[in-house]
């Protein structure tokens, strides 16, 4: 089969054959328009330079610092705030149709006999979380008689059952260590794949010091905004962790290409230019997933608030990491532990 193609002029006579000058200004029209388009979304230009990497120092303190604000938020509270999920024990979600005031339902309860009971607003005015944690009786037989004490307490209110979570202790013992191995296992996975991708344990220790670095100031923000951390904040836990190390195997494969074409040039160089070739898109993705976040916090209502305040968090911290934490790292290693720094 004899396939042939048509040179830029000939096309251009067969069009004004086929459907004269207005076809032609429409192309010319539509061109334009694909030419526009493409340049609103080039947002960083091909030559854009900015020296970041130059900066590490000064991003060295302020990591430095957040780390410790993370910490220390961590040990003055105790630990984190563990939901049902790991701490073990009762949830339930309860809904009024009429205005009841939280005393009351506290001071229902407590008559009920269920003096551990910790109430709390959530969502509209009249919705409460009631949590009942380390009940030593069967935690079943608890729910249950407990439904059925609000229904009967608060017949003309209207009470609406929403959700109800039993957790024993076990269970959360046992959830607590499988989060722990999920987490362990997710770092050294990646090690030993950055490792083998790049060849290098430089780059495999830049991402896992970028990774811990998120993880606890994740946790930091956890334990600042006193958020719940249950099975659900585990799973932001471990989207950080790959969301993070995906952009900084980006960069660093940027690096890579560029190592081969700028053999001249320093390290610290093929970085810079590297993280500005690549931040078009850093840019694009961080923001797409953040409007999105932005939108589930505002609108997408209370159970899924904690979720998105910590998925934010580690958003941020995860693309601030993969330039001035993990880039940084292995500039320093290289320097200092291999001693290939680049010379001119």
């Amino acid at each position: 089969m004899d396939v042939r193609f048509l040179h830029p002029e000939d096309e251009r006579q067969t069009v004004e054959h086929l459907g004269g000058p207005r076809v032609l200004l429409l192309i010319d029209e539509i061109k334009s328009f694909l030419s526009e388009v493409n340049s609103f979304m080039e947002l960083i230009r091909p030559n854009t330079r900015y020296d970041f990497v130059g900066k590490r120092k000064f991003t060295l303190w302020v990591s430095t610092i957040v780390l410790l604000l993370s910490v220390g938020s961590i040990l003055l509270h105790g630990g984190l705030r563990y939901g049902v999920d790991f701490a073990g024990g009762l949830l339930i979600q309860v809904k009024f149709t009429k205005p009841v005031d939280i005393a009351e339902v506290r001071s229902a309860l407590e008559t009920m006999g269920y003096q551990g009971a910790n109430v709390q607003k959530f969502g509209g005015e009249d919705e409460f979380l009631v949590r009942m944690e380390k009940v030593s009786e069967d935690l079943e037989e608890v729910s249950r008689s407990m439904q059925a004490s609000l229904h009967d307490r608060f017949k003309e209110q209207g009470v609406e059952i929403r959700r109800v979570e039993v957790v024993g202790p076990k269970v959360g013992s046992d959830l607590k260590r499988k989060a722990l191995w999920a987490v362990g296992l997710s770092f050294l996975g990646i090690l030993i794949y950055v490792g083998v991708r790049f060849h290098e344990f430089a780059y495999g220790f830049g991402g896992i010091v970028a990774l811990v670095h998120d993880i606890i100031v994740t946790y930091g923000a956890i334990s600042i905004f006193n958020l719940e951390y249950s099975l659900s904040l585990l799973a932001v836990i471990l989207t950080i962790i790959g969301f993070s190390i995906n952009d900084t195997i980006v960069i660093f494969d940027r690096v890579r290409e560029n190592i081969k074409k700028m053999r001249k040039e320093e390290l610290p160089t093929i970085f810079n230019v590297s993280i500005n070739e690549t931040l078009g898109r850093t840019i694009l993705t961080t923001g797409t997933v953040m409007m999105v976040l932005l939108i589930l916090f505002f609108f997408g209502g209370e159970v899924i608030h904690d979720f998105t305040i910590a998925l934010i968090v580690g958003l941020i911290t995860g693309t601030y990491s993969t330039v001035y934490v993990a880039s940084p790292v292995v500039l320093l290693w290289e320097k200092h532990i291999t001693g290939r720094k680049r010379k001119r």
